[in-house]
């Protein structure tokens, strides 16, 4: 059987050395020429080992090598598609605080961080002008109201005349309206919450000037921020209210699962996108942290599915190489089988067609074995 063995071989080898002598003195000056009938004739070498090695193994002339491989089982296993985009944490409520009237700031009684009531008095102008203008008003006002009183008391008794009176009442209550006109003025120069929050980032100092619209401070909301994000046109028709999300926090390296409460109706004509928000709950978030957002638009929860690069292409369309259980121990027959391929995500596909619970598929040494070939694994 070794002599055999060895006149097969060197009949190969003798084969193999004298091919190059009968190609064409043309390809004897070039390279690629040579390499590309070197390469062919040994394809028809292997061939011919191959098909004299399996008539050899069933004539049981020469001992049978099987390759190893190794198998992975198929199970039935949810599958997801997601929608990868990169969101924000957004409060609820951010609303800037500023004074209703332009002036110098006096006092500032809050410091980032701190929590204040809506309401709550946070700043005050320099008023003290006005002050010394309601003094003055207020003494006017005592004296015109001594008068009118006095005038009264005596139009009321039938001695004076009506033009008194109505001048001594006239009097009185233009000082009454001109001191609250700057009461009301005073009272703008104080700066209250507009809400419920954390003072964020004060812009402004004690001294410098304020106006209506130029911030003091921003008060944030966190006791109900959302995630927000903008999603591709194309997914319009697949991303709707109430789908699953998974979000990832960099910052944290933590990762929750939430869902969408909110989808825009319009799109963003300056970049194509849509605007959704998803609910979160408490934690350690801060307004504007980055959140990697997964939408989940299409779902398989018993799916089958295998490695993208486990596909191969044929003529006839997608295969796969499974492998056939025999009866002696660790011993298998490659298979080819026709598959049809679903979505596809992060390096798996769903598969369709071809494929069920309980199959073998071949995960190692799928490309160097034959169709039919009896395998290890």
């Amino acid at each position: 059987m070794r002599n055999f063995q060895g006149i097969l071989i060197l009949a190969a080898i003798t084969t193999l050395l004298s091919l190059p002598a009968c190609g064409s003195k043309s390809n004897s000056d070039d390279p690629v020429a040579q390499l590309a009938a070197l390469k062919e004739q040994k394809a028809a070498l292997d061939g011919q080992i191959a098909e004299l090695e399996k008539q050899l193994e069933a004539q049981g002339l020469l001992e049978k090598k099987l390759r190893t491989v190794a198998l992975q089982e198929i199970k039935i296993a949810p599958f997801y598609h997601y929608i990868d985009l990169q969101g924000r944490v957004d409060a609820s409520e951010s609303v800037t605080a500023t004074s209703k009237v332009p002036g110098a700031l006096k006092k500032i009684y809050v410091d980032n961080g701190d929590y204040v009531k809506n309401g709550q008095l946070m700043a005050e102008l320099e008023d003290a002008v006005m002050l010394k203008n309601l003094d003055e008003l207020e003494g006017k006002l005592a004296l015109a109201n001594d008068l009118y009183e006095r005038q009264k008391a005596l139009w009321d008794q039938n001695i004076g005349s009506e033009v008194q009176y109505i001048q001594a009442k006239n009097n009185k209550e233009s000082l009454e309206r001109s001191i609250a006109t700057l009461k009301e003025n005073i009272s703008m120069t104080k700066i209250y919450a507009p809400t419920s929050g954390t003072v964020d980032n004060v812009m402004l100092k004690e001294g410098q000037a304020i106006s209506p619209g130029l911030p003091l401070c921003t008060i944030l909301n966190l006791s109900q921020l959302k995630i927000v994000g903008s999603v591709t046109e194309a997914y319009a028709a697949k991303v709707k209210q109430g789908d699953m999300v998974k979000v990832f926090f960099p910052d944290l390296n933590q990762e929750i699962n939430t869902k969408v409460t909110y989808v825009s109706k319009s799109i963003n004509p300056a970049n194509r996108t849509f605007s959704i928000e998803c609910a979160l709950g408490q934690g350690d978030y801060r307004a504007n942290q980055i959140a990697v957002m997964k939408i989940v638009d299409y779902q398989n929860l018993k799916a089958v599915t295998i490695p993208v690069n486990f596909i191969q292409t044929a003529e006839d369309g997608d295969y796969v190489l499974i492998a056939e259980k025999a009866d002696k121990d660790h011993e298998a027959v490659v298979k080819k089988v026709l598959i049809r391929q679903g979505q596809n995500y992060n390096g798996y596909v769903e598969i369709l067609e071809g494929l069920k619970e309980g199959d073998y598929i071949i995960s190692t040494g799928f490309q160097d074995v034959n169709l039919g070939e009896t395998v290890l694994y």
